[in-house]
């Protein structure tokens, strides 16, 4: 408790001054001053952050219009859209603005060191602006909320209206549902909602760039409104782009969109999620090795989608069940596999390389064949949770994992071998051995395990690699014949033989020397 007291006062971290906090330490009393014109409603105020929309009239002090957003003054009509803490703005509205409330009107009366006559002032002023004069500033301030800011430069802005559901967002090459209307900055409709949702892919240029940069940070179901400045609005199919239009508002609602992946970047392989699947994508996938239930239905990229197989027909309703992680199915379909969620239909189209080229193929199914599945996955179970497990539970569920990686070894699937042997590795972090016969036999295997992954980067061609493994058996135990030996086999794989034919005379010398006791005893004796 005594701790636990002293925690809490411990002093807090200081937070960092920022730039914005140092031009404030600059106003002197009287530079700036208020007056309410209309007071606001409400009593909360924009904070760092928020996005400010306001209007703004600059005068001089006998009432001469200098500058106007609003039309009636002979501006385009268009009010100004800051983020306050994030935007370049002059020091007076950057002090002044957070003390209104939403609909208020406010007038500030500026010394030119509150507007563009400060030093350093990160805004240029206006051509011919009376930067050196005092001015008022009518402010009405239209609205404020909390913003997300989807690009860097603040091109595009988004201002939530409705949370959505899930954290999955869409991205290319997501097939994206959406109901969009659009707005000019001066509130002209441009286009209302459409009675369907507009369908577009995500990445093709079918909707304004800076509209898809919104959509993509936005969940299922999402509505909210995305302002979009003019670097941002593209040509597409939705909009044509006027070239007046400095920015346009766009209010969305993500009724829905389908998770397309490309699984290899270059197009061959794609997953097309059909049906969604329960949970949250990735957290509830089998994204580690688990044993699988799934239906599925393999059909050739022919005209006649001609099917090859259907587990619900040529395996009488039976799921296939597999374990991931084992080479028991096509690499396409494991990969795609480990990214669906329970329940979740897939179509995957997939390239001969990556389907049936390097798998036993089907009855119907001839060497570089493009295919698809239709794929289901019913269920998962994950490997058991070592957590808990006394020293030979874990040793045994580690025997099974690197038996496994043995069989895949003798198959000459190298990767995948290399896969289970590191995974017992990584496990074996975790382990405390109790007594020396447990540090023994843990010692044992974890070197064995460390000389299986050795084995399997030689046959890969990685034999660099195998020689830095290696090595970590040699460090833990010096003279190690078979280290010693697969470390002289990965030095004659990389063209070194002298570091071969060293380890080779170590061998020799242990085999001969240690291994017989009387050889060993004559090697006392001479030394």
């Amino acid at each position: 408790m005594g701790d636990q007291t002293e925690q809490n006062y411990l002093p807090k971290k200081k937070k960092s001054e920022t730039e914005d906090d140092k031009r404030r330490k600059k106003i002197v009393p009287g530079s700036l001053l208020k007056a309410v014109v209309r007071p606001g409603g409400g009593d909360s105020s924009p904070v760092d952050g928020d996005q400010v929309i306001y209007h703004c009239t600059v005068r001089t002090l006998d009432g001469v219009v200098v500058e106007s957003t609003r039309s009636e003054c002979g501006g385009r009509g268009v009010p100004i859209r800051d983020i306050l803490g994030k935007s370049k703005m002059i020091l007076g509205l950057l002090e002044g603005i957070p003390t209104m409330h939403k609909g208020e009107i406010a007038m500030f009366k500026m010394k030119p060191e509150m507007h563009y006559a400060e030093n350093d002032c990160p805004v240029s002023a206006p051509g011919n602006f009376p930067k050196d004069d005092e001015l008022h500033f009518e402010i009405e301030l239209l609205d404020f909320s909390k913003a997300k800011i989807a690009s860097d430069d603040l091109g595009v802005v988004k201002k939530i209206l409705n949370e959505g559901e899930g954290w999955e967002s869409p991205r290319e090459p997501y097939e994206v549902k959406a109901r969009i209307s659009a707005k000019s900055g001066d509130g002209q409709v441009i286009f209302s909602y459409a009675e369907e949702p507009y369908f577009f892919t995500f990445g093709k240029s079918e909707v304004p760039k800076g509209l898809e940069i919104g959509i993509g940070t936005m969940a299922r179901k999402e509505k909210a409104v995305i302002y979009v400045r003019k670097q941002y609005l593209t040509e597409s199919p939705l909009l044509h782009i006027d070239q007046d239009l400095e920015e346009v508002h766009f209010e969305v609602e993500l009724v829905h969109f389908i998770q397309v992946r490309d699984m290899l970047g270059d197009g061959r392989l794609i997953k097309r999620r059909v049906r969604d699947g329960r949970g949250e994508f990735p957290m509830d996938c089998p994204l580690q090795d688990s044993r699988l239930s799934v239906h599925y239905k393999g059909m050739l990229l022919n005209e006649e989608k001609t099917v090859f197989y259907d587990s619900k027909i040529d395996n009488n309703d039976q799921p296939l069940e597999f374990s991931s992680g084992e080479g028991l199915v096509p690499e396409g379909f494991e990969m795609c596999t480990r990214l669906m969620l329970p329940g979740e239909i897939a179509l995957v189209t997939c390239p001969p390389d990556y389907a049936y080229d390097k798998f036993p193929r089907p009855p119907g199914v001839s060497e570089g064949a493009h295919v698809q599945w239709e794929i289901e996955l019913l269920g998962f179970e994950t490997p058991r949770d070592w957590t808990g497990l006394n020293f030979q539970s874990i040793m045994d569920e580690a025997d099974k994992i690197r038996s496994t990686g043995n069989r895949l070894f003798k198959e000459g699937k190298f990767e995948l071998a290399k896969a289970k042997y590191e995974k017992v590795l990584r496990e074996f972090n975790h382990v405390n051995p109790q007594d020396e016969d447990e540090g023994k036999i843990f010692g044992d295997t974890r070197n064995m395990l460390h000389l299986n992954v050795a084995a399997c980067l030689l046959k890969m061609g990685e034999w660099r690699k195998s020689i830095e493994t290696c090595n970590k058996v040699l460090e833990a135990k010096p003279g190690h014949v078979k280290g010693l030996y697969r470390r002289g086999m990965a030095y004659i794989a990389g063209g070194e033989y002298d570091d071969a034919r060293n380890d080779f005379n170590m061998v020799y010398f242990a085999k001969t020397v240690y291994h017989n006791p009387i050889n060993r005893f004559r090697n006392l004796l001479t030394t």
